[in-house]
């Protein structure tokens, strides 16, 4: 049987942030460069766990992509959150250029500022703004988990998107903890709230 210890390496009564990344219309809209076949399945996953942090009233943290890029225009509605997705009074949110969340200087500070802060990441972009923030999270200290089964990224090349999926999610393993949220919801379930 598997403590929080063994999941978080933490105390049972210090849940950890939830961290929704991008979770946007941009990756949502079909004919679009960064359209996510498998969207609707993540998002399933990701309700479930914004509702068991929401219920719980632990904290949440929203990264939102703006980037300056032809393909990405932060003018258009295309990257406003998802309806149900977006941030609630109480819940923080950060807007980031680059891949990264630590490209927002209020996200670099806020984590900075944070001790002992343990992140569970889901949500779109897995091979840019997840991968990205794990690395740079990594090199600062900071401890992330992925929940593999919440997360989703475009398929960036011509082979089977399921296998280039699991390489990157394999290649974050490096970095941080990878979970399923079967694995989040046992472990969330032992929490003292």
């Amino acid at each position: 049987m598997m403590s929080n210890r063994d999941i978080f390496g933490q105390t049972e009564s210090d849940p950890p942030v939830l961290v929704c990344a991008d979770l946007q219309c941009e990756y949502l809209a079909e004919g679009r460069k960064h359209l996510i076949a498998d969207g609707e399945l993540v998002m399933s996953r990701c309700r479930q766990l914004l509702a068991l942090w929401r219920g719980n009233l632990w904290p949440i943290i929203h990264l939102k992509r703006i980037a300056q890029a032809a393909w990405f225009n932060p003018a258009s509605n295309l990257t406003n959150w998802l309806p149900e997705f977006r941030p609630t009074p109480g819940e923080l949110s950060f807007e980031h250029p680059l891949p990264s969340a630590y490209s927002s200087a209020r996200f670099a500070e806020y984590m900075s500022n944070m001790r002992r802060i343990r992140c569970v990441l889901l949500g779109f972009s897995l091979d840019e703004t997840i991968l990205s923030t794990v690395v740079d999270g990594f090199h600062r200290s900071h401890r992330y988990q992925v929940i593999e089964d919440a997360v989703a990224c475009r398929q960036a090349c011509a082979g089977d998107a399921a296998t280039y999926r699991l390489v990157v999610t394999g290649v974050i393993g490096n970095f941080a903890g990878v979970l399923d949220s079967a694995d989040l919801s046992k472990a969330c379930g032992r929490l003292v709230v």
